[in-house]
């Protein structure tokens, strides 16, 4: 072996073993995320006894701000503690949230602070997990393809796993040993770290003392509190930070306490979306606009799965709960039981089943030369999500007891094929499309979108809101989940309608890139 095939071979290696970290951080930190998120709905309505209203516009609440805090986590970790400090210090956070999580049952003024701890951290380690990815395998874009694909099952498996398991946590020994497994995984995250870190840190470091080299001492991009002289004034910024991080967190706090605050700051965020947007479009450059155009509407269009996926987590676990027996059986035998919290993990499941051969058959159409536009894709994914809402109705109007859990695993297999074709081509669309000197700021756009799509989720669920004890509650689902089903249909419709307008789009963003290569200036 020459020296240059045992330095490659060294630096590919070593590339491996720093991935790995991130990896394995990452998967502990799903599994305690959707650990917890397997479990809240029915800790709510159970043991702290909260009306399903209460329920529905809180998860709303949470799932705006769980989608909209990673723009402060990627500014944070971009331009001033650096990626790496960001992420450990969101681990940490949501380590301490699911810790007050368990804690809430005795002592319920904590929970709201322990929720929005949870979104804060989270939005902290979101978008800086993902960064080190890309670090680690800048200029190889082949092997973060194949990194990419690895880091998206990484997260499936820690949240099917969980979703398993801690609701038969919930279910055997208490929400709070449930809440403590959770914090467990992240505290299993953070030593894998600490024994491990040291690698990735060291990779890291060359990699970038290497990119320097070969850019001719060309200056990389450091974190603010890099590039300050002393330890004194590092420490005065580290106070000011942690400062603004409480700061953050009771302002959140008091918001998700205050419902006509979420909806105020719905109202802000969508307004202020809207302006972006027109912003962007009128600095854009003539060959950009027909992209840019064709951004905004698929990405409003995938923002409408939302709406639906946020049932998993509040009127589907409600419906599981009280109407759905959780004995699965073939024939006159007894296989296995699911509770309520654990038919979410359906989800993750059918992703991961559907993913390989869904992307099998992009593969394939494209080398026919036949694959289809987004607009197309997304049009299909509706009309499957629509088809599990049928499926849903239909069961739920002809049961006369318990509805069999197989409608559970039908509707959410359905469902979740529905999933990879919208919101699944959500960031692959900002990428396709949009002028890459600010795929970035639309990037954080679609999360913001996203998240008020879950909060309008929850309204919707709100529609089938029961008492307390569960009277009637059947015949509440039943109407939520037919309009759902009709609803999805008519925005089929309207997809439909506008395929003329999304097909003439892409067809002119792609004249015009041709014609006219985008220029890299700033907006």
């Amino acid at each position: 072996m020459t020296d240059q095939q045992h330095s490659a071979a060294t630096f590919l290696s070593a590339r491996r073993r720093a991935f790995a970290v991130v990896m394995a951080i990452e998967l502990w930190e799903r599994f305690g995320y959707y650990g917890m998120q397997a479990v809240l709905t029915v800790f709510m309505v159970v043991q702290l006894h909260m009306r399903d209203h209460d329920v529905n516009i809180m998860q709303g609440g949470l799932g705006f701000l769980i989608y909209s805090l990673p723009v402060l986590g990627g500014l944070l970790g971009d331009q001033c503690l650096g990626t790496r400090l960001t992420m450990l210090m969101g681990a940490f956070g949501l380590t301490a949230g699911y810790g007050l999580l368990a804690m809430s049952l005795g002592h319920q003024a904590v929970f709201l602070p322990a929720l929005t701890l949870i979104a804060l951290s989270n939005g902290l380690f979101k978008p800086n997990a993902g960064t080190l990815v890309r670090r680690i395998y800048a200029g190889d874009g082949t092997a973060l393809d194949a990194a990419f694909t690895l880091y998206y099952m990484a997260i499936n498996v820690g949240s099917t796993v969980s979703m398993l398991l801690m609701p038969w946590l919930q279910q055997r020994y208490g929400a709070a040993v449930a809440f403590l497994a959770c914090a467990g995984g992240l505290l299993a995250g953070l030593g894998y770290y600490a024994v491990r870190g040291g690698r990735m840190r060291r990779f890291l470091a060359g990699h970038a003392a290497e990119a320097v080299r070969q850019h001719g001492g060309a200056s990389m991009s450091v974190p603010w509190m890099d590039r300050l002289a002393g330890p004194v004034r590092k420490g005065g910024l580290g106070a000011g930070i942690l400062l603004a991080f409480m700061v953050v967190w009771a302002f959140c706090t008091w918001v998700l306490y205050s419902p006509a605050l979420v909806r105020l700051c719905i109202i802000l965020a969508g307004a202020g979306l809207v302006l972006l947007w027109v912003w962007l479009y009128l600095r854009a450059q003539d060959s950009e606009r027909p992209g840019l155009l064709l951004t905004y509407i698929l990405c409003a269009q995938t923002m409408a799965y939302q709406i639906f996926y946020q049932q998993m987590q509040t009127s589907l676990t409600l419906f599981a709960m009280r109407d759905v027996s959780g004995v699965y059986q073939l024939g006159p035998w007894r296989l296995f039981t699911m509770s309520a919290g654990q038919f979410q993990a359906l989800n993750p499941i059918a992703v991961m089943l559907f993913s390989p051969l869904l992307a099998w058959l992009y593969r394939r159409s494209a080398r026919r030369g036949q694959d289809a536009a987004p607009a197309i894709k997304i049009l299909f994914g509706y009309a499957l999500v629509a088809l599990a809402f049928c499926i849903w109705w239909l069961a739920a109007g002809h049961s006369t007891g318990l509805v069999s859990p197989w409608v559970m695993v039908a509707g959410y297999g359905t469902m979740s094929l529905g999933e990879l074709l919208t919101i699944g081509l959500g960031l692959a669309i900002v990428a396709r499309y949009a002028p890459a000197r600010v795929s970035a700021v639309l990037m954080g756009a679609l999360f913001l979108l996203w998240g008020i799509g879950m909060y309008l989720g929850s309204l919707v669920a709100d529609l089938a809101s029961v008492p307390a004890d569960g009277g009637g509650s059947l015949a509440g689902y039943v109407a939520l989940f037919r309009g759902l089903c009709l609803g999805c249909a008519g925005l089929c419709v309207l997809l439909v309608l506008l395929l003329p307008v999304t097909g003439r789009l892409g067809r002119l963003h792609r004249e015009r890139m041709v014609k006219k290569p985008v220029t890299v200036t700033g907006i």
